[in-house]
């Protein structure tokens, strides 16, 4: 039982926290802190939040734990102030797509209160933004990645995966350059190339035929192209080097397979294809 959690930055991720735990009955009082005092106060309004505090420090006070969910590019700085004023008990973790970055940010933060910040990352979420967004079932079976340190406390990892488990989700450990590895593979480059595509596409002549005869493969492929923009350029940046290498890579496949159609090469365009049908329906399942 978490008796007071502090969410800093109420949006899709920090909302379905707290509805989750509300739901499972394993938080007592929910305290939200933001830069968007009409979306803390839709929190309040929807049930997420119990009251929002008018600074972080007031937010963070009395916590038992504190979910930092801002964007990658502003997580230096509120780290930063919360190493200031944090309770002596309080265990911290965060939801950033890119740990490198958080990890590096909170070694400058804490100090000797490293050991009670658990570097965490659900992998779960929508292409939807705001406390609005949120909904209890987000975490249901899903998977939360976390990286502790070598100094993290074994109680406050502990902490924070029976959260998580509360939630529904399934967590497992990582290191944290390993996952920074696998996410750009599995998400960031996924979301790159969602956005590449559409803006490719929109600055072509005949961009608004093209769009209205778009099919569904088109939407599902594209869908994540309607993602937060801040939060997915802070992505690039904190997990740049990992993306930039899984990009030119991709480009390398591209011209492989341009080299086929220009080739008119049957033969290896089935064989891309076949392998890559048979890569994902042994991996993912034929969905």
């Amino acid at each position: 039982m978490i008796e007071r959690l502090a969410i800093i930055g109420v949006g899709l991720i920090g909302g379905s926290l707290s509805l989750a735990l509300r739901q499972a009955g394993a938080v007592g009082e929910v305290v939200g802190f933001g830069r968007n005092r009409n979306n803390l106060d839709k929190g309040v309004e929807l049930g997420v939040l119990d009251r929002h505090a008018a600074t972080l420090a007031e937010a963070i006070d009395g916590a038992d734990v504190v979910v930092v969910a801002v964007p990658l590019g502003a997580m230096s700085a509120v780290l930063a102030e919360i190493g200031r004023a944090l309770p002596d008990s309080a265990v911290v973790t965060d939801v950033g797509s890119a740990k490198g970055a958080v990890v590096s940010a909170a070694r400058a933060a804490f100090g000797e209160a490293l050991p009670r910040f658990v570097p965490g990352h659900p992998i779960a979420g929508t292409e939807k933004s705001g406390v609005e967004a949120g909904f209890a079932s987000l975490f249901q079976g899903r998977r939360v990645i976390l990286t502790p340190l070598a100094e993290t406390d074994a109680g406050a990892t502990d902490t924070v995966a029976a959260m998580w488990q509360h939630c529904g989700a399934v967590v497992e450990s990582m290191d944290v350059e390993h996952h920074d590895r696998v996410l750009a593979a599995t998400s960031h480059l996924p979301h790159m190339l969602a956005y590449a595509l559409v803006h490719h596409l929109s600055n072509l002549n005949d961009h608004a035929e093209i769009f209205r005869y778009a099919a569904g493969g088109f939407r599902d492929f594209t869908r994540i192209a309607s993602s937060d923009p801040v939060m997915w350029r802070d992505v690039c940046l904190a997990n740049g080097e990992a993306l930039v290498e899984l990009i030119e890579q991709y480009q390398h496949e591209l011209e492989l397979v341009a080299a086929a159609i220009r080739d008119s090469d049957a033969d290896e365009l089935l064989r891309l294809f076949g392998r890559a049908k048979s890569e994902r329906d042994s991996l993912i399942g034929n969905c």
